[in-house]
């Protein structure tokens, strides 16, 4: 690509390994693209890939990438779109070549290029895949060079949209206000519906106002050459785009001012958002550092086995059936107890119900421990052993198995040198892509000054998300939630409401856990950050939203003396 001044239409059609897999037919034929991205990878995703890479070598990369492209490719290729996506996984030059074969059969001229060296396995000894969050120019590099389909392994989210971005309008390393801008674009289309009204936690005005949440559009970005850039949707397609979903997916997965990557440093904290339309949000103003010295590297191991049984409490004494089945469970295993023993008490019973569904309660019981032994056999006989001797009304909602293994996720740093990022083009050349050469070391932004508190009159008790709006996820071992309300008077009474004090209040599983606050005044919101909620991450299955995906929406619930004048 050369450098233009025309605006780059970039579209998302998967914001993770499993999306609509129809979506990339619809972006390709719902109006016109530049470049089609998909975000295939997570960090559950890489621990499922390197399973499967245990068992065949060659595989390693996301499938449906492929059998989207069989159905897409020429499509693509008519239209002019490139394609740029993550979907190489573990395994990259792997579903390189398998696109290659796959526009060979289908007699398609398709120049394939890949992007390669973030597997850093074999410097971590013990894992089942280690891989550095690249940049975008690896990205940059093929499409440059002609490439029409551009397969990467695990690069920031962010870096499917700076890669073509760079391509398109020239930028270097140094550019980087025009990178930020980019990066803040990218993150908003890389969760897909995300940004178009999927998951958002005021859907329900959507339908008052005559809206189709059942079947979200994907996004896409008008991206100029000073980064700034238009969110939208192809017209006719479902869902909305306004300055709350995109203000939701902003928030999502950040933490404080300062979004760091291997590119560029964006500062959320001078995001500006706008309406521009019906289903378009501007996105300007967007101020960029020099990236950090070193890179993420996301380790996955297998940490152990675990196996779980849910016991249905129903009727009366719930506490008391409780009690029992865990004395008697305690005792059964006691001659080689797990190393891990959690169990959960979830009340959904209510009193006088009107079926026996309501009337219950679950008992959730989790184990794990290094050996499969001690989760498998032993629980699922001591449990089922239960059956005719515990509690009045005894069934579980499954039984038992025999152990499954689950991962650990960690994040460790390396030098921006330590990687060898390369673009491996279609005719085999192999282009290095040099480290950042600017570099600033990350410092917490200061807060900014706060708003005098909002003067009210009378109060009433009632949820908070009738003012505020909230989105949450997960990052390794740790949960973030973004709140944020649409008014100034709003933001008044928030920013001084809901201190860390007040959230560990709301979500007691934060009383005893570091929580850091960060406010974004432009965007009327406030970010927590609570350090170790989701234990050792995802795939370890820590707690009973291990991805801390409701998180949010639990606060939201939660009662508060708010102002009359806001509600």
């Amino acid at each position: 690509m050369t450098r233009h001044p025309r605006p780059l239409r970039i579209g998302n059609a998967s914001g993770f390994y499993g999306d609509r897999f129809d979506a990339m037919r619809e972006m390709l034929t719902g109006g016109e693209l530049d470049v089609l991205t998909g975000d295939y990878l997570a960090e559950l995703t890489m621990l499922i890939l390197g399973r499967d890479r245990l068992k065949d070598p060659g595989a390693g990369y996301a499938r449906t990438f492929l059998r989207q492209l069989e159905e897409c490719l020429g499509l693509a290729r008519e239209r002019g779109v490139r394609i740029v996506a993550n979907a190489g996984g573990l395994n990259p030059a792997g579903l390189a070549d398998a696109v290659r074969q796959l526009s060979d059969r289908l007699g398609l001229p398709v120049r394939v290029a890949h992007v390669e060296g973030d597997d850093l396995t074999a410097a971590n000894p013990g894992s089942l895949a280690a891989h550095a969050y690249l940049g975008g120019f690896g990205i940059a590099a093929c499409l440059r060079e002609g490439a029409d389909v551009v397969v990467t392994g695990r690069v920031t989210d962010a870096a499917l949209v700076t890669g073509p971005a760079a391509a398109h309008f020239g930028w270097g390393p140094g550019d980087h206000d025009r990178l930020a801008g980019a990066v803040v674009a990218g993150h908003v289309l890389e969760c897909g519906a995300q940004a178009t009204g999927g998951n958002y936690a005021f859907f329900h005005e959507a339908f008052r106002n005559g809206g189709d949440l059942r079947r979200p559009g994907f996004p896409l970005a008008e991206l100029h050459e000073d980064g700034s850039c238009v969110i939208t949707k192809h017209p006719g397609t479902g869902g909305f785009v306004d300055v709350g979903t995109v203000t939701a997916q902003l928030l999502y997965e950040t933490a404080g001012a300062r979004y760091a990557g291997p590119d560029v440093t964006a500062r959320l904290d001078t995001v500006r958002l706008a309406q521009d339309g019906p289903d378009r949000v501007r996105i300007e103003g967007v101020r960029g550092e020099a990236p950090p010295p070193t890179l993420k590297v996301g380790v996955n191991r297998l940490g152990g086995f675990r196996n779980e049984v849910t016991f249905v409490l129903t009727g009366l004494d719930i506490e008391a059936k409780a009690d029992l089945v865990r004395e008697q469970l305690t005792d059964a295993l006691a001659k080689s107890p797990p190393a891990e023993v959690r169990w959960d008490l979830v009340r959904t019973d209510r009193p006088d119900a009107p079926s026996e569904e309501t009337a219950s309660a679950l008992l959730r019981l989790v184990v794990r421990d290094p050996s499969q032994e001690a989760v498998g056999r032993a629980l699922s006989g001591a449990a089922i052993e239960l059956a005719l001797a515990s509690y009045p009304g005894f069934h579980v909602l499954a039984p038992p198995g025999k152990g499954s293994p689950y991962g650990v996720f960690e994040d460790v740093y390396v030098p921006q040198d330590g990687v060898d990022h390369v673009a491996v083009l279609h005719d085999g050349r192999r282009i290095p892509v040099p480290p950042a050469h600017d570099t600033v070391v990350l410092d917490e932004v200061p807060e900014p000054p706060l708003p005098q508190p909002l003067s009210h009159g009378s109060t009433t008790r009632a949820p908070l998300g009738l003012v505020a709006g909230a989105r949450s996820g997960d990052k390794g071992g740790n949960a973030n939630v973004g709140v944020w309300v649409r008014s100034d008077d709003a933001w008044r009474w928030l920013v001084h409401e809901l201190t860390v004090d007040r959230f560990r209040q709301l979500v007691p599983e934060s009383s005893r856990l570091k929580v850091t606050r960060h406010v974004l005044p432009d965007l009327r919101a406030l970010n927590f950050v609570v350090e170790g909620i989701l234990g050792e991450g995802v795939a370890a299955q820590h707690r009973f939203d291990p991805q801390a995906k409701a998180l949010g929406e639990w606060l939201r619930s939660r009662h508060l003396d708010i102002p009359e004048i806001l509600l």
